[in-house]
């Protein structure tokens, strides 16, 4: 176990739908940990619907594990959400790494769809409930606030027992929501100072019930290129962080060159985040999969090298 290094998509970076399944396939074969596809519904740039890419993704591989980062449950019906995980673990052999969230409060998907984003978090909770329970197999009876089922239940169940359930976000109620939901957190915006003082509050927390969570099961992501940080692709990642939180240093998102993503990962390690996504930044299909090779070749063996402190 250890450290493992995932790769990530938020936008569909290929101009060839060919070339998507090259990379996948180049993932599969160079040891790539898992793959993971950023959730948005809401978009005028080219995303991939998650819960479909990653069915795609299982019927196209063997080996590889992938996830979402992270589905906002409080958009879903949890019914549809636990049936659709269930059916992706059970045809892929249990390689379904699902993680969720409430969704940030300034996505698109709540204007769209007419959902304010007021109590979003209390949804989620109780989505998240009706989740677990039918992936233990529960028939599920409630009434809810936000969902009335009565004698719910799934079949088949997903093969691994339990199915892992990661957790995004580092606010009170995302931790909170860890400890009572999860089997690992997710990183979102945090340095690796701030991802250190989340994974310790989660600690914190989890003292105080009967639950833990493998010191291994804490990760983040961050934006990987090889080139300059002055090329226009990473200018322009560096404008949509700083539109994202004006107020917010997010420069630890996007390392640049082989030593800059290995002491981005060193200095997340030292704080006991042990999971990562690392989502390649280019501009043509030709330059992403170089990118991707380079990242087999040259990142993925060094990364055994460094220490992980779970302390």
């Amino acid at each position: 176990m250890g450290i493992g290094v995932g790769l990530g998509m938020a936008r569909f970076p290929f101009a060839v739908t060919d070339n998507f399944w090259h990379w996948v396939e180049l993932c599969e074969r160079g040891g790539v940990d898992s793959l993971w596809q950023t959730d948005r519904l809401v978009s005028e740039e080219p995303f991939l619907e998650c819960m479909t890419a990653l069915a795609a993704i299982a019927g196209a591989t063997k080996h590889l594990k992938f996830g979402m980062n992270v589905a906002s449950v409080a958009l879903r019906d949890p019914l549809v959400l636990a049936k659709q995980c269930a059916t992706i673990d059970f045809l892929s052999g249990g390689r379904l790494l699902p993680a969720f969230g409430i969704g940030a409060d300034t996505a698109p998907e709540w204007a769209a769809t007419g959902r304010g984003t007021q109590g979003r978090g209390a949804r989620t909770d109780e989505g998240l409930d009706i989740i677990s329970r039918l992936w233990r197999g529960e028939r599920v009876s409630t009434d809810g606030a936000h969902y009335r089922y009565r004698d719910a239940v799934i079949a088949p169940l997903p093969v691994q027992q339990p199915l892992p359930l990661w957790i995004g976000g580092s606010s009170e109620a995302a931790i909170r929501r860890t400890v009572r939901f999860g089997t690992g957190w997710q990183a979102g915006l945090e340095s690796p100072a701030a991802a250190g003082r989340a994974r310790r509050r989660i600690l914190a927390a989890l003292a105080e019930t009967n639950r833990t969570i493998d010191p291994e099961h804490y990760g983040t992501g961050f934006f990987v290129y090889f080139g300059s940080r002055e090329d226009a692709v990473c200018q322009r990642e560096l404008r949509r962080f700083r539109r994202a939180a004006p107020a917010a240093d997010l420069d630890h998102l996007l390392a640049v060159g082989e030593d800059a993503i290995l002491a981005t990962i060193a200095a997340y390690a030292r704080e006991g985040i042990a999971k990562f996504i690392l989502r390649p930044l280019a501009e043509t299909d030709a330059e992403l999969l170089d990118h991707t090779q380079r990242l087999i070749e040259a990142v993925l063996p060094q990364v055994a090298k460094i220490s992980l402190h779970t302390d």
